[in-house]
């Protein structure tokens, strides 16, 4: 019998690892986000197959983690670590490299992870991307400012969720940014990067790679600015067509940034391109997992299963049923609400609600006092929708979008 760490930050509810360990003769070390759990409601798992379970404060940044981890390992013999999430691909591989283990290593995990060495291997690629600098002081962002000019975007190093993120449209914000910028990381290193601000729309090309081939890949687009979560309207995000040219021409895209990035035998891929007016394609930011909010449910609805377990099980040597790579038989896209402040007096009918939905999500209560949204995940409600092609599902989309706002009381 084996012995699996799984490093988790987010809903097990939504990631239920002892369901897709079937078939495993593995116990289940977890160590998770108290935060989190708290966040969702959720209690830490007990029974088979977990032979323990814990949760951490501060866990996405906590210097303790990784050696809590790391006790783990020895206390129980770990064999194999699972980590899906952003804030634990890169812990996961210094493990198994510190501890001998399989899985992906700090090669390819910091190239997806370390938006700087993501940027480096773009270029060394031939993979056209913005302008951008390291900031090691105040004098580098008027540096490039000078040369690039207005607006430029600031992003944390090793950010995610859009934390962080920054659109500096005038001098005076530019200004006031660099007043209360801390530049240095915990580890005294330079933790931002500044960006040339890139006119368009922005696309994503999602899918898996499963025995060192890719199993499914496709794109979609997004029709907001994720930086601009505190937006009130419904956030929308649907798959291309298949006969949309651009469609093919994200997936060879998507298929060049893989090729020189690299990774395991088996991972998820979320990676997001700037579409320029003038069609230029250029790369966002890749990671080596599925991509959030309701990535996973439309690349399940494209493709028929999880793409987060399926690496999963590949990983530790589990079967999994798929077929060639093919193209998606049906559209679906997800319509998004973020928090917004006040108290939620009233959700629409679900009875009354428009044809397509595949699947529905509340995270507040009637009743219950909300916050503003703190990062892009941080969702009021969320759809996932379906449609004959982009055309149907985004029609579709708009119809559940009035109906959820017309029915809608905050304040």
């Amino acid at each position: 019998m084996t012995t699996t760490l799984v490093l988790h930050r987010g809903s097990l509810r939504a990631n239920p690892y002892d369901q897709w360990l079937e078939g495993l003769d593995s116990k289940i070390v977890l160590l998770g986000s108290a935060q989190q759990l708290a966040l969702f409601g959720e209690e830490l798992p007990t029974g088979a197959p977990y032979l323990h379970a814990e949760a951490l404060p501060d866990y996405d940044a906590g210097p303790g983690v990784a050696e809590r981890a790391a006790e783990l390992i020895r206390e129980f013999g770990v064999t194999d670590i699972i980590a899906t999430q952003e804030f634990d691909i890169e812990r996961a591989a210094v493990l198994r490299e510190r501890f001998g283990l399989p899985g992906q290593h700090t090669d390819s995990a910091v190239v997806y992870r370390d938006k700087w060495a993501m940027k480096c291997a773009a270029v060394a690629a031939g993979i056209p991307v913005a302008e951008h600098a390291l900031l090691t002081s105040p004098w580098d962002l008027d540096r490039f400012v000078a040369a690039h000019g207005l607006p430029a975007v600031v992003k944390p190093r090793r950010g995610a969720l859009s934390v962080g993120v920054a659109i500096l449209r005038t001098r005076a914000e530019l200004a006031e940014w660099s007043a209360g910028a801390e530049l240095t990381d915990e580890h005294g290193e330079p933790g931002w990067l500044v960006e040339a601000y890139v006119e368009g729309s922005m696309c994503h090309v999602d899918g898996t790679v499963l025995d060192g081939e890719i199993a499914t890949l496709w794109p979609s687009q997004y029709t907001y600015a994720l930086a601009d979560f505190r937006d009130r309207k419904g956030r929308v995000d649907i798959a291309l067509d298949t006969a949309d040219p651009l469609a093919r021409r994200l997936s060879e895209f998507g298929e060049k940034v893989l090729a020189a990035f690299g990774g395991p035998e088996h991972f998820a891929f979320h990676i997001e391109v700037f579409v320029t007016p003038g069609g230029e394609l250029l790369l966002c930011e890749a990671a080596s997992r599925a991509g959030g909010a309701g990535v996973r449910d439309v690349q399940r609805a494209l493709f028929g299963f999880d793409p987060m377990e399926y690496p999963v099980r590949r990983q530790l040597g589990l079967p999994v049923e798929r077929g060639p790579r093919r193209d998606p038989s049906c559209i679906a896209g997800q319509l998004l609400f973020t928090k917004r402040p006040g108290v939620l007096g009233a959700l629409p009918d679900p009875a009354l609600m428009p044809p397509g939905v595949l699947k529905y999500q509340t995270f507040a209560q009637v009743g219950e006092r909300v916050a503003d949204a703190s990062h892009s995940g941080d969702f009021l409600a969320a759809f996932i929708v379906t449609g004959a092609d982009r055309a149907d599902c985004e029609a579709r989309i708009r119809e559940v979008e009035r109906w959820f706002t017309a029915g809608l009381a905050i304040g």
